[in-house]
């Protein structure tokens, strides 16, 4: 008996499913392994060919008893069926009805998935479902994004038993999947976390005295676990999104999850992720954005008639797309103002969580941001690359990204702007009171608050004006003083790395009267138990015991706590050697007699380095022991000294540290050379896939689409497969068409010297591998081209092509063709020289000639 989901008002939930290339065999063996009697509708939505009449509603029937319908428009969806998409359209949810549109993109462009998952996240909320099967690209991606946002469930079928893993590696890579399993096993834990799933919207009652206990211990043991307080989140923000973990490990009780966080400190890491909602996405609600554009950054140039350095803060920045949406709109502005001042603009980007700040710091999105960032601002602020798109130069450079906690870390301060969006309706009214006076602290006079759609200032309106009435965007008021002073954030709870938390002492929180066993302990620790230092795996110091001076002295300079930068001179080529290998080797690694400079002298010491495992809260940390070497700190004997010191000793070893270091140079410098000729044969290949890229576009996007239109028909249709069979050919036939033109090409860099070349040349220039660098003057040609040298240059200056026949020694004549040489930064990088064979055209050319001056001596 399958026990069917909580419903809501009668409502039952909506999965939609999103597949492209390799869908059809995925959604056929999730349908086949669904319980019969679900409760659930299911929407398909795929990638289909325009062109062609859909056979998946056929394809579809024979695998569940379910019902399965092509969508018409208007459509409302009921329980224990599934509705296919049609060909050519795109589709959206209103309040349980399906409406269809006609697509606005090109062909090869469209995102049918991210439009769909979109409305249904809007349309069902946190009753929302996403299931995200095989398939090519990222489509679907960002509408799990809103499903995620919505405290909706996000399942991905695993990218191993998909055909295609793209779409599902590009979900689980984003952090958005909360359940990875075959296609064959989601149908099951969609079912059993709707069974367990509460989808009853929390009330306005208060909750039960156990439920709201194990609300409390789950804050504790966040804050425990994080170091960060979760208390004055919104009650119902905090429960939906712990019932929604209760539903996916099938947990009916709180205090069994309770239990679980307390066994699972991944679990808490989840959960601490969960409550983040870190979902956003480029130019979110287009409307305020303009006026930020058109009222808000206008104000504030015109505020500034001298120009300067203007400053924004973007706290909950999450993966970093609003704060770039600011530094868009602001160049935006700036271009549209021209303000007679310069201006620049540095935005402090910040966030809780460290890997949404790290994803953020890189600046690279897939591809599907097309559907929310529009072409002219792809190609003005973006670069784009195989699997998407990174920020360009001129916005990263205005961003400035750290981990930083609102309720905790004190406030960036002297701000021009500050945009906290959809954060404040997350945390409770008493918390929120004590942000707005912060905000108002935190910025200049006249400066810009700018706040989400649902967020207000409340009761603050002696600290902020609406700037536009139709948008979120408030000015700061220079108000009087408030009788109440600002709440600055304090923080009482640092996290510590690498359980250092346990280093940092209990010195303050039990002092007794000393006794002899702890005078005793002290006593041991200063003058015999060896020096030690613990680390973290980078080498920075986290814990020292014992009188290490003898070994590590502090680096002039900055203070820099990392164990290389302060070990004495000797120790830090053998403790670097040792510490990688115990890093490498996972066991303890020793270095006895090691001769260290200290204090005018040379002692030897013996390094135990050991990697830490137990206990669990020490993981990760190194062990780094000093202990004093068989010679210890003994003067060496006078004779013996003055042996040691003799010039020839001294010019010995000096002469041995001169051929060492010129080693050390030597290697470097091979490896520098190496690392740019690898560089430049990247470049080239790059530039050769670009040009390819363009030639063959369309070619792909027709491929997915026979693709995907093949596994649709597989089982009945082998025209089909003719089809992707001829258009295999094709793409072969296009292959071998470019490798075979007979055209030879010289690459040189902007010296002039050989940097490629095409075995074609070989007939034209004398040259062999060993040619490359070799200035293009040194070699030896059949070309009668004695100006070569000098009209490559001319090309280097004027940087435009030159070309022109000639003929060589033996009679053959080329096309000589000089073209700069382009990188991918649109930047000159020597010249690019194709000989193309025109002889037959010259020999031709005489014939006529000599038979036109015959004819005309004969007339």
């Amino acid at each position: 008996m399958v026990r069917r989901p909580r419903e809501l008002g009668g409502s039952f939930p909506i999965v939609g499913i999103g597949a492209s290339a390799g869908g059809l065999e995925a959604i056929e063996q999730f349908l086949r392994h669904l319980p019969q009697g679900s409760g659930m509708a299911f929407v398909v939505v795929q990638h289909l060919d325009p062109t062609h009449k859909g056979m998946l509603v056929e394809l579809l029937q024979r695998a569940t008893p379910m019902k399965v319908i092509q969508v018409k428009d208007r459509l409302r969806v009921e329980p224990d069926r599934v509705y296919v998409i049609p060909p050519n359209q795109d589709m959206s949810i209103l309040h349980g009805v399906l409406h269809l549109l006609a697509p606005v993109a090109p062909r090869g462009l469209r995102l049918p998935i991210d439009f769909f998952l979109r409305s249904l996240a809007d349309d069902q909320r946190d009753r929302s479902i996403g299931v995200i099967l095989s398939g090519m690209g990222s489509d679907g991606t960002l509408g799990v994004r809103a499903i995620k946002e919505q405290a909706g469930a996000v399942f991905v079928q695993t990218p191993a038993s998909a055909k295609f893993d793209s779409m599902p590696r590009s979900v689980i890579d984003a952090g958005l999947a909360d359940v990875i399993a075959p296609a064959e096993e989601l149908a099951g834990k969609i079912a059993a976390y709707l069974a367990h799933g509460p989808l009853v919207k929390l009330r306005d009652h208060p909750l039960a005295s156990k439920t709201q206990s194990g609300i409390e211990k789950v804050c504790v043991l966040l804050r425990s676990q994080t170091g960060h307080d979760f208390s004055q989140y919104k009650r119902s923000t905090v429960y939906r999104r712990v019932e929604r973990r209760m539903g996916l490990h099938q947990i009916d009780s709180i205090a069994d999850y309770v239990r679980l966080l307390q066994e699972s400190p991944q679990e808490t890491q989840l959960l601490f992720k969960e409550l983040l909602i870190g979902v956003t996405s480029f130019f979110r609600d287009p409307a305020a954005w303009e006026g930020v554009r058109k009222k808000a950054i206008p104000a504030i140039l015109a505020a500034h008639p001298a120009g300067g350095a203007l400053r924004a803060w973007v706290p909950g920045c999450s993966t970093g797309e609003e704060a770039y949406s600011l530094a868009m709109i602001f160049k935006e502005a700036l271009a549209e103002e021209k303000p007679a001042g310069g201006f620049s603009l540095q935005i402090f980007a910040t966030d809780l969580d460290k890997d949404s700040v790290d994803r953020a710091r890189q600046g690279v999105y897939p591809a599907n941001i097309a559907g929310d960032v529009s072409a002219e601002r792809l190609r003005r602020f973006f670069v784009e690359e195989k699997h998407g798109y990174r920020v360009g130069k001129q916005i990263r450079e205005m961003l400035l990204f750290a981990p930083h906690n609102l309720l905790m870390d004190p406030p960036f301060t002297r701000l021009d702007i500050l945009s906290c969006r959809n954060l404040l309706i997350y945390l409770a009214p008493e918390l929120q009171k004590k942000l707005l006076p912060l905000f108002h602290y935190s910025l200049n006079p006249g400066g810009v608050l700018f706040l989400g759609s649902a967020e207000t200032i409340g009761a603050a309106t002696d600290l902020f004006a609406p700037l536009d009435g139709k948008t979120r965007i408030f000015r700061r008021l220079d108000s009087a003083p408030r009788t109440e002073p600002v709440d600055f954030p304090t923080s009482v709870l640092p996290a510590y790395p690498h359980g250092t938390a346990a280093l940092a002492g209990q010195t303050g929180a039990h002092k007794t009267a000393p006794n002899l066993q702890a005078l005793a302990e002290q006593l041991l620790l200063q003058r015999h138990v060896p020096a030690a230092v613990l680390t973290n795996d980078t080498g920075d110091i986290l814990f020292i015991s014992g009188r290490t001076g003898p070994y590590l002295e502090p680096a002039a300079g900055k203070a820099n706590w990392n164990i290389y930068a302060m070990a004495r001179e000797g120790l830090r080529h053998e403790l670097s050697t040792a510490f990688g290998k115990a890093l490498r080797e996972k066991r303890t690694v020793t270095q006895t007699n090691v001769k260290v400079e200290s204090n005018g002298g040379m002692h030897a010491v013996d390094i135990a380095i050991e990697p830490i495992q137990e206990p669990e809260t020490l993981r990760g940390t190194v062990m780094v022991v000093f202990t004093e070497g068989m010679s210890g700190n003994a003067k060496l004997p006078g004779k013996a000294r003055r042996t040691a010191t003799t010039p020839a000793a001294l010019a010995r070893r000096e002469q041995e540290l001169r051929q060492a270091r010129d080693e050390l140079l030597t290697a470097r410098e091979e490896m520098q050379t190496s690392q740019e000729e690898l560089k430049s044969v990247n470049e080239e290949l790059q530039s050769t896939n670009e040009e390819l890229q363009s030639t063959n576009e369309e070619l792909t996007t027709s491929k997915e689409e026979m693709q995907s239109m093949n596994e649709e028909l597989q089982t009945l249709n082998q025209e089909l497969q003719s089809k992707v069979d001829e258009l295999s050919r094709t793409n072969n036939d296009m292959r071998n068409l470019l490798d075979s033109t007979d055209i030879a090409t010289l690459f040189l860099d902007d010296a002039l010297n050989v940097r490629r070349f095409t075995p074609q040349m070989l007939k034209i220039i004398k040259l062999i591998p060993g040619d490359v660098g070799r200035p293009i003057t040194d070699l030896s040609s059949d070309l009668d081209y004695p100006d070569l040298a000098e009209n490559a240059r001319e090309v280097l200056r004027s940087l435009v092509f030159k070309e022109r026949p000639m003929a060589t020694r033996d009679g053959r004549w080329f096309s000589v063709r000089i073209m700069p040489y382009r990188t991918l930064d649109n930047r000159i990088d020597g010249v690019v020289i194709t000989f193309v064979d025109i002889t037959a055209a010259k020999t031709l050319e005489a014939t006529l000639r000599a038979t036109q001056s015959g004819q005309e001596a004969g007339g």
